[in-house]
């Protein structure tokens, strides 16, 4: 029998990640939490790793400094996935930091959001489900609602043209594809979004920023942080990343939702229930097809584990935000769950500089989602959903609904 937190032979070495579908918490996850919560896994780059699964471990390894970030960006360090193409992909905000450019895109992504606020969000969404509506059931929510306020956010947040929003979601998937594309692949279809960035803030016009791209691109120009090289890279993580996971929380949201008609009924009746909702939603619905990485810059005991300097570390937030030792009946969706204290947004000093965009624009398109639709649900069952395969961001490929 295999002790707790045992380093398990390498052949027997399960491999990470276990699914790339949203419909479910993988039972791999759930098993190795029980069991075993530090545990040694093999990822997509052939490469091995400790995979936490547990709540207490993972807030441990979020804010004790021997568990880094910022040396992932290293070429000879650890992967899980695909090549680290450059240092400031992995490491946006230390990088921002040093540039002294950090505070421009926290103030952008704050509780206030200027350049998104409620009614234009709630115009946006309405937009998108006005066109499913009128090209007839079923409909697809996935591209006309969440994909669609991805989008439209994260250009205007930008400042991007949204009639490039497809050419760019399109680089912005196969960036996030696991294990598909070849190096050269990747290497080629990052290189046209960052060239596009940087020929887009070269194009800006002194004194009239279009969005938070030009903000940056005009401080920098005064403060010579950055290489242009380095920033359009950044700024293109800043849309990938946004979009991404944006547009992948709102479509395992939803299908969460229109598998509950009460919790629904429930918000509609009594609207202020809305935040909660969505921090609910945020706990329950699984996104995460890889994980979070971080890298062990010296030996320290980790659990029962013992971890190396150089050892590779991810952390599972799906699986920790249902662990029973933290969440009452974890495999239960409770709307009205108080406290909440899930990771989905990290914690203490690795909190997610999105979790207010995500939060507020999350609150208005749900809204707005139920009382334009009110009789909408699933048009096939839960099985029958389809997902894109191998998918950093998990996300459905189609979302049927018929209203």
């Amino acid at each position: 029998m295999t002790a707790p937190n045992a380093e398990l032979p390498q052949t027997e070495l399960p491999h990470y990640p276990f699914s790339t579908q949203g419909d479910r918490l993988a039972p791999e996850l759930g098993e190795l939490r029980g069991r075993c919560p530090v545990a040694r896994v093999s990822t997509n780059s052939g490469e091995e790793a400790w995979l936490v699964t547990g709540y207490e471990l993972a807030q441990n390894v979020l804010r004790d400094r021997k568990f880094a970030r910022s040396v992932l960006g290293d070429p000879e360090g650890p992967t899980q996935d695909a090549p680290i193409l450059a240092p400031e992909l992995l490491d946006a905000m230390n990088h921002l930091q040093q540039a002294g450019l950090r505070d421009e895109v926290l103030q952008a992504l704050g509780r206030n959001q200027p350049e998104l606020p409620a009614d234009w969000v709630a115009g946006i969404t309405r937009e998108g489900l006005d066109a499913m509506v009128r090209q007839g059931g079923p409909g697809d929510l996935q591209r006309h609602f969440a994909e669609w306020v991805a989008a439209q956010c994260m250009c205007r947040f930008l400042g991007l043209p949204f009639e490039d929003h497809e050419w760019l979601a399109e680089r912005a998937d196969l960036d996030l594809t696991m294990v598909t594309p070849t190096n050269e692949e990747l290497a080629r279809n990052w290189e046209e979004i960052r060239v596009y960035m940087s020929d887009y803030m070269a194009s800006r016009e002194a004194g009239r920023p279009r969005g938070l791209a030009d903000r940056l691109a005009d401080l920098n120009e005064e403060r010579k942080g950055l290489t242009d090289k380095q920033l359009s890279n950044i700024v293109s993580v800043l849309f990938v990343s946004g979009y991404e996971d944006f547009a992948s929380f709102l479509g395992v949201a939803a299908l969460n939702l229109l598998q509950r008609p009460e919790a629904m009924d429930s918000v509609r009746a009594r609207p202020e229930t809305m935040p909660q909702l969505v921090e609910e939603l945020l706990r329950y619905s699984v996104v995460l097809g890889n994980a979070i990485p971080r890298f062990v810059t010296e030996d320290a005991k980790l659990g029962t584990a013992d971890v190396r300097q150089g050892d590779l570390i991810l952390l599972s937030l799906d699986a920790t935000n249902h662990d029973p030792a933290a969440f009452a009946d974890p495999g239960t969706f409770d709307p009205g769950r108080s406290p909440n204290p899930h990771l989905r947004f990290g914690y203490g000093r690795h909190h997610c500089p999105g979790a207010h965009l995500v939060r507020r624009q999350s609150e208005t398109a749900f809204r707005v989602l139920l009382d334009r639709l009110p009789d909408i649900r699933l048009a096939v069952p839960v099985d029958e959903v389809p997902w894109h395969p191998n998918r950093m961001a998990i996300m459905p490929a189609g979302l049927p609904v018929t209203w």
